[in-house]
Formats: structure tokens, sequence, C-alpha cells
């Protein structure tokens, strides 16, 4: 099974191409030849069951895979219970959206340190989800995976060793890896294939060959500052901020592994997805001496 390339939310071209429903969504992807899609609800759980029905079925018939982006405001490592409480709502909300529509993985921010230890804010992060896991048991989801999202600004839990701390309480758990937002976070020190390396040999070491070979994950040139890391989301016409995705590329061709990239560039989500997708093929024609 090859890697899946798509973009999350609608990129500008969309409506520019004569598109305007949502559930036209898969006949656009299609036309860039792409094969996934993450649905956003950042700002809430909103939907009418017709509405994700016809999504539902475009998708199926276009081949499209779905993934769901559960809201922005999540708070997994909340000191406030209710706050916690209330995550868990949402997640579980996501996942009867998703069903709905054929998603199997939801992405979840993976919250904040605030005024917390970042051990402390990371075993509430653990016990959260822990508790929404087993609140998808009782509603019959189990089959949908939770993501975990490393995330981009420096005071943010959610650095790559503490999503794998996440993933590593639960098998069933699988990490987002979200590149733009590491390479913010840590100051652009993500530069070369064997950068990419060492985070995807740690992954596989941390969680197995299964689940790492299979990472979902976040794409986009991201700026960020010395202070905070992330500031905002670029496209692949930036030449000042990383990371580069053809190094990734190569190096997935060469494992021979099959995530699910979600493209986050600046309005251009589709065409940089694409970008990626092309450089991932012709590295695994190499690989294959096709």
């Amino acid at each position: 099974m090859n890697a899946l390339f798509g973009p999350a939310g609608r990129p500008d071209s969309f409506e520019a191409m004569g598109f305007r429903k949502t559930e036209q969504i898969p006949a656009y992807l299609r036309t860039f030849g792409l094969g996934a899609f993450e649905y956003q609800f950042g700002r809430g759980v909103r939907y009418t069951e017709s509405g994700l029905a016809a999504f539902a079925k475009n998708a199926a018939e276009a081949s499209i895979t779905l993934s769901v982006h559960a809201p922005y405001y999540i708070s997994l490592s909340s000191v406030e219970e209710e706050k916690r409480l209330n995550s868990i709502t949402y997640i579980t909300d996501s996942a009867k959206a998703a069903r709905l529509m054929g998603a199997d993985r939801i992405v979840v921010h993976s919250g904040s340190c605030g005024k917390i230890s970042r051990s402390d804010a990371l075993s509430l992060a653990k016990d959260t989800l822990s508790r929404a896991l087993a609140a998808l048991d009782e509603m019959g989801l189990s089959d949908i995976t939770l993501c975990p999202e490393t995330m981009g600004k420096i005071n943010q839990l959610g650095d790559f060793d503490e999503v794998m701390q996440l993933c590593e309480a639960d098998e069933r758990l699988l990490p987002c890896i979200d590149f733009g937002h590491l390479n913010a976070r840590t100051l652009g020190s993500i530069r070369t294939k064997e950068d990419y390396r060492l985070l995807l040999d740690e992954m596989e070491n941390r969680l197995g060959h299964d689940r790492a070979s299979r990472f979902h994950s976040h794409f986009s040139k991201i700026q960020y500052t010395e202070k905070g890391g992330e500031k905002m989301h670029l496209t692949f016409a930036d030449t000042l901020f990383g990371p580069d995705f053809e190094p990734l590329m190569e190096l997935l061709a060469q494992k021979g592994w099959s995530p699910r990239i979600i493209c986050e560039s600046a309005g251009t989500q589709a065409e940089d997805a694409a970008s990626m997708q092309k450089a991932y093929l012709d590295y695994l024609g190499r690989e294959n001496n096709v």
C-alpha cells in the first residue's frame, strides 16, 4: 500500500475552479489525482446528517480516504475537570460525525501546559485520552483511531517525545506528526533526510513497525519566531522557512511506509499535496526500478 496525500479543508482553488458545495470536494480532489482529505471541525462539530451522507457517498465513489480534525479548543491537559470532560464530548461528537462520513481517524490537539509542569500536563492528557477511548468503546466507535498531534508553539504540550508518550499509553492511538510544527518549535531543526530519519526511526522503535509505518501526518512550511515557535502557515513557494518535503518523500519511498499525509499549506493545500505525491511516486518508481 502506498502513502496517501490530500489537503485539509477547502483550498483557495476549490471555488476558483467552479466548485461550491462540500459534497463536491471528492470530485475536486480527483482533478489533482489525490486520495485523502481531512474534514475540519476545528471551530465546532456542526453538520447535517444528509450533508455528511452525500459527502460520504461521493468520497467512497472517488476512493477518497477520510480523516477528521476535532475542534481546536480541545484541552486534554486542562487542570479544570469540566474542560477535560467537555473535550471528551468534543471527541465523541467528532467520532459520530466521522462514522457518518466513513472517516477512520480523528486528529486531536495535545493541549497546553499553562501554569503546571509539562510532566503534569502530560499525565492529565494521558488520562483524558484514556477516558475518551473508553467513551468511544461504550458508543461502539472503537474502530475510529485517535491521533494526538505534535504542536507548533513552544509552550504547547505536544513535542515529539510527548506525543510518543501519549501513543505509548495505548496501542490504539496513532501519532499525527506535523513536521511543520516540529520544525517551528525546534526553530528549523528539520533540514535533511537524516533529520527525518531520526524521527521516523525513533517512532518505529517506540511504537513498533506497524503503527509507525502507517502514521498520520500534517505537512506545511511554517513561519516561526525564536520566542514562541509557530507563527503562521505558508505555501511551498516560500523559500525562507521549511521544512522541505523532498527528503521525507525519498525516505518514505525507501522505507516502503504508507502514512497518510495531509497538507495544511495556506490556501494551496491541494496543489502542494499533489507536489508531495508526485515526488513520492517518482522516488517510489526509482526504488522499484520502474
